[in-house]
């Protein structure tokens, strides 16, 4: 990005959406200033869910992987949980999409002036739950307040560190022939946001699907095949699926009948306009798998508490590079774009 570009343009909502227009403002402006990006094998050039950290010896096969997240969710609490889960559970699963057992999560809080202590505890003790959850500990923080109306009520930074045995895994290394295993059904977090914020009364159904996903995916990686994970947040499973598709230089075929998508999910979005692809998940994750495992991958998946509705929903092809490409209910193919931004803002 040229410097008049950059003093004619402002930052926008969609430059921190996870779409087209973040991935071009990570690219070409914040990662360009930063000269010295790399500790190991994976660093910032990579874009992934983390980087990793070399350990020094060359025949140790295990790698230290570190990511780290800020949550600006809103609101708050939404259905079926709130920030303080989606802040744990987010971090635990970039660590998990790499392949890493998750070791310490780190805290640091801003909050604003006149913040209920009431609401404070709740968002500890979801942080504290979830965190135990996958036997996680959490051990440093940082606490800020700032005056009232320099922010919208609260804001959270995890870090996590964790250890890949068998080396990290990246968002970029698909190969021809592996199987496409989404662990669950789309759409679930961003739909829910939207109905809450908007009023809209819908069942029971539709609440978010934020969950830490380490314990689904450590008896996956114990199979082994798998040669790439991301998970669709925000840009959801369109944006990922296109991030791994162009990385890799492969294309990804997909089929509309195999995606799982609940029916009030499908109620919300076609009342709204938007596409359940592009909505963002917070508890769901997309494994390449080569074709030998992808079953017994599958299983592991499906045995455990998040992983029930996983379907194998596409491979990985020759043809297509760096595309995605959507088989239809009526037979049909269309590409699967990237979006530029996210139908629902502000959802982690």
């Amino acid at each position: 990005m040229s410097a008049e570009a950059i003093t004619q343009k402002k930052i926008t909502l969609a430059h921190g959406a996870g779409g087209a227009v973040m991935q071009d403002l990570l690219g070409s402006l914040i990662i360009e200033k930063i000269t010295n990006r790399s500790a190991g094998r994976i660093g910032l050039d990579q874009m992934d869910d983390g980087a990793t950290i070399a350990l020094g010896d060359r025949l140790d096969s295990r790698e230290l992987v570190i990511t780290t997240d800020s949550h600006a969710i809103k609101p708050l609490f939404f259905p079926d949980s709130n920030i303080g889960r989606l802040a744990v559970a987010g971090t635990v699963n970039d660590l998990a999409m790499m392949g890493a057992r998750p070791l310490a999560l780190t805290n640091a809080m801003i909050i604003e002036e006149g913040f209920p202590l009431s609401n404070l505890e709740r968002i500890m003790q979801s942080m504290d739950a979830a965190a135990n959850e996958v036997g996680v500990p959490i051990v440093a923080g940082d606490t800020k307040v700032m005056e009232r109306g320099a922010l919208d009520k609260f804001v959270v930074n995890t870090t996590g560190v964790g250890i890949a045995a068998g080396g990290a895994i990246t968002d970029r290394e698909l190969r021809t022939g592996d199987k496409i295993i989404i662990t669950g059904t789309i759409g679930d977090h961003g739909t829910a946001l939207l109905a809450f914020r908007e009023g809209f009364s819908f069942t029971t159904e539709l609440v978010s699907d934020v969950a830490p996903l380490w314990k689904m995916i450590e008896p996956a990686l114990a199979i082994g095949g798998i040669s790439a994970m991301k998970d669709p947040t925000r840009g959801g499973v369109a944006g990922a699926l296109n991030e791994m598709a162009s990385k890799s230089n492969v294309g990804i075929v997909i089929s509309e009948d195999a995606v799982p998508v609940k029916e009030a999910v499908r109620t919300v979005s076609g009342m709204l306009g938007i596409d359940p692809l592009e909505v963002a998940n917070e508890g769901k994750a997309i494994i390449g798998v080569a074709p030998d495992r992808a079953e017994e991958v599958l299983d592991a998946v499906q045995a455990s508490e998040y992983g029930r509705d996983a379907r194998v929903v596409g491979e990985v092809v020759s043809e297509y590079a760096g595309k995605v490409v959507l088989e239809t209910a009526i037979g049909g193919r269309r590409y699967v774009e990237a979006p530029v931004g996210d139908p629902v803002p502000r959802v982690c």
